[in-house]
């Protein structure tokens, strides 16, 4: 029957309607497929061997379904978490609303940013009007305190010269001449969006840093910077660690904090600029003792950045498991003098119990994991220790730096013996890897669900972005809390396959 506002179906039975069941199989016949069912059905089968598996290797030029996404979406996450700061895309609407809308569709939360909405003859003839104009709109409009400015494919394939632009818009009092718009370069058609969060962290630090330059102190104190780096659990991950330095006694300042911005409460008030590193704050991490990024492969210019300015400078792969957060805390007691605290001490051995209790039902287990650079070698640590075996390592934009510190990781377990690297792989890869050697459990994100559904594989989702599941950025992978937090998943994930495939074995207690 129609829909009605008598019964409103969701689109789950809506799509089961005959007029939506015929419409679909007139699609699929005018345009989708010309050949007969057997031959579909074949070529799919050949797909799942080794000797597709070696072609699907051998190309060189074409990407399938690549894990990673382009350097202003990283900016726009950057500027983000600096407080009543607006993110700018120089470039077209369209590329700003995707990324409002990949941020939206994994935190659930309205995203704010602007585009100066580029065309074709900005496209001819310079976007120097676009900028001049579309920073006095925000600024009018939106009234922030700070505007962060990242380009997108047209700009930088044209050679738009935002300094330039920029002090154009100055003196022609789009905007005032003291009003703070730092920029980075980020090119979508190269790196990915780790590389364009570290362009935009360090162009707001170099911004204010190089101005302020003249306040930089020979003595540095115990004051610590800490770069969380691009996470989508940033929302509770930050408050996480930001809650250990707390119970260390740590002064430190969280370098683009979107704990807040991401995580506003409905209660009536509509918050546009919520949290965030004050700017305040910003100028004064110039003078901190060091500098601890979270993430290294984030991180690398804002590091050297950092570094030319006096700091000792700490690059972390992600501080989860036990591995991982004891590395972070001890780095922490290092630069600040700071004892690690007995409560700290407590959260370590009850997750160190909490995996010797389930350690029977994750020994052996061989697991496919694929993500962003420094969330994979840290999960595939975790799963050293758990005495998981980490069969396809994959990471879409890592480097031949990332490629050896996971080789070498795999290789400093036996449970990693027989685990390989795939660098510069995508998904469809992945794929051929899943059904040629078949593991018991896929690790990433909502991507992961087709080859999910594909291989029959079990999928556990973990990383960026997560956009049919709800709220699994508001719990913690970080720290000691957010280690058990992701045991508890792979656990829930073993015992729902234990007990969906066995006849013989489903006991009420596990």
């Amino acid at each position: 029957m129609p829909q009605s506002a008598e019964k409103v179906k969701d689109h789950i039975a809506l799509f089961q309607e005959p007029e939506y069941k015929d419409l679909l199989a007139a699609k699929k016949e005018a345009f989708e497929c010309r050949h007969p069912d057997e031959v579909v059905a074949a070529q799919l089968e050949y797909s799942k061997g080794w000797e597709y598996r070696e072609k699907n290797f051998a190309r060189e030029h074409a990407v399938i379904n690549p894990h990673k996404a382009c350097q202003p979406l990283g900016a726009v996450f950057a500027a983000t978490g600096f407080a009543e700061t607006m993110p700018y895309v120089h470039g077209s609407q369209g590329c700003a609303a995707y990324f409002r809308s990949h941020f939206a569709r994994h935190f659930k939360e309205s995203s704010v940013c602007v585009s100066d909405s580029m065309t074709e003859d900005a496209a001819v003839f310079g976007g120097m009007t676009n900028i001049v104009e579309g920073l006095q709109n925000c600024y009018t409009l939106y009234k922030p305190k700070m505007i962060a400015m990242s380009t997108t494919c047209m700009a930088e394939v044209i050679g738009d010269d935002l300094q330039a632009f920029i002090a154009a818009a100055k003196e022609k009092e789009s905007i005032p001449a003291d009003f703070p718009v730092p920029f980075a370069h980020t090119p979508s058609f190269v790196g990915s969006h780790v590389v364009g969060y570290d362009n935009m962290i360090k162009g707001i630090l170099q911004y204010f840093w190089d101005r302020d330059n003249g306040a930089l102190t020979a003595t540095k104190g115990t004051r610590i910077n800490v770069i969380p780096g691009f996470d989508g659990y940033a929302v509770a991950n930050n408050r996480e660690i930001k809650r250990m330095l707390d119970t260390m006694g740590v002064d430190y300042t969280m370098i683009s904090d979107v704990s807040e911005v991401w995580d506003t409460p409905t209660d009536g008030t509509y918050r546009m600029y919520d949290g965030g590193t004050s700017l305040d704050d910003t100028r004064a991490a110039l003078n901190a003792k060091a500098t601890v990024a979270l993430q290294q492969f984030c991180s690398e210019k804002t590091l050297e950045l950092c570094a030319s300015k006096g700091q000792d400078v700490v690059a972390l792969n992600h501080p989860l498991g036990i591995g991982g957060t004891d590395a972070f805390l001890m780095e922490v007691s290092k630069l600040t003098g700071k004892a690690i605290p007995e409560a700290l001490e407590k959260e370590r051995g009850r997750l160190v119990d909490a995996i010797a209790d389930s350690q029977a039902w994750l020994h052996g287990k061989r697991f496919a994991v694929f993500g962003d650079p420094d969330f994979v070698l840290a999960m595939t640590g975790f799963l050293l220790e758990l005495g998981g075996e980490p069969a396809h390592v994959l990471c879409t934009n890592g480097s031949a730096e990332w490629e050896a510190k996971a080789k070498a990781l795999l290789a400093s377990s036996p449970f990693g013996a027989g685990g390989q690297v795939y660098r510069g792989k995508d998904l469809w890869h992945m794929r051929s890897l899943l059904f040629t050697e078949p593991t018991d459990f896929i690790i990433g994100s909502s991507y992961g669900k087709y080859l999910e559904k594909d291989t029959g594989i079990p999928l556990i989702r973990l990383g960026f972005p997560i956009f049919d599941r709800h709220h699994h950025h508001r719990f913690p992978t970080f720290g000691y809390a957010g280690a058990l937090r992701i045991l508890v998943e792979i656990l829930d994930r073993v015992f729902e396959v234990a007990d969906a495939s066995s006849d013989i074995s489903y006991d009420l207690t596990r």
